[in-house]
């Protein structure tokens, strides 16, 4: 996909309607009705990265009716600068842009360490092209133009992979998105930085990663944690969460907590 100034002509943004009305107007994504609340109160963060302004404003727009936060750029150098700050739960990466190209990202992400779940599109469909992505790292590939329903589709298999337990290492230590907690020492780390934790602080730490991608809620934290549940009122988790935040900043952590309103924490597993 090309820049502004390689003659292409601007494209019209497609609607959101079932019906193709006008797919030549629809550069590449064929865009369906979008019923809202997949994921109910959740809101996954999808980093959105292609340098055509009417399909990524057109994707953006879809992907918010459906729940989503998204997040959406024009070029590699923005996609790594976000996925590293941001700790995206899952990555929508078009493989012709500007500067640094898909396939780059993805091969810098993974060489960071970064195991986000990343979805490449593109306009090539042959199978060298389809190999090349998947080799460079990605998760799952989609040729333009696609339906909506797809993709929405392929972004669901994508995350219910991801919310599985978090990997265990030799020494039994738990592992999510550059954390290692080891339960048995009660020692944790973010990638070589160790965190000075107090003992509430490592139960809650090591709760969230035991559990990554799944949203844990106030209740079932304070059952765990503490022993029993101090009401709706409570700030005290809000209190930990923040010290853990912190932390975790401190040692270059980027944020890694998220928190969903009116219901409670999670952690990405990567």
């Amino acid at each position: 996909m090309g820049g502004p100034g390689q003659g292409r002509r601007p494209a019209t943004p497609c609607r959101l309607t079932r019906r193709l009305t006008n797919s030549k107007n629809c550069v590449g994504v064929r865009t369906g009705s979008a019923a809202v609340g997949h994921h109910g109160e959740v809101s996954f963060r999808v980093l959105l990265a292609d340098d055509d302004r009417a399909i990524r404003e057109s994707l953006e727009r879809a992907l918010e009716l459906e729940g989503y936060a998204v997040t959406s750029v024009i070029d590699g150098v923005q996609a790594l600068s976000v996925a590293r700050r941001d700790a995206p739960d899952v990555v929508v990466l078009d493989v012709m842009m500007p500067g640094v190209d898909g396939l780059g990202v993805c091969r810098v992400l993974r060489a960071d360490g970064i195991r986000t779940p990343i979805l490449m599109l593109t306009a090539r469909v042959e199978l060298t092209a389809r190999v090349a992505g998947l080799d460079a790292g990605a998760d799952d590939y989609l040729a333009k133009p696609f339906e909506l329903d797809e993709l929405l589709a392929r972004l669901r298999a994508l995350l219910r992979r991801t919310r599985t337990e978090p990997i265990e290492d030799d020494d039994g230590a738990l592992q999510a998105n550059g954390l290692r907690v080891d339960p048995g020492s009660r020692r944790a780390w973010w990638q070589d930085s160790e965190l000075e934790l107090t003992k509430t602080e490592f139960d809650l730490l090591e709760m969230l990663v035991r559990n990554a991608g799944i949203v844990l809620g106030h209740g079932t934290i304070y059952d765990q944690i503490w022993g029993y549940d101090f009401g709706p009122d409570s700030k005290n988790l809000a209190v930990y969460i923040s010290y853990l935040r912190r932390k975790l900043e401190s040692a270059g952590a980027p944020a890694l907590i998220r928190t969903v309103r009116g219901v409670g924490y999670s952690i990405s597993p990567g």
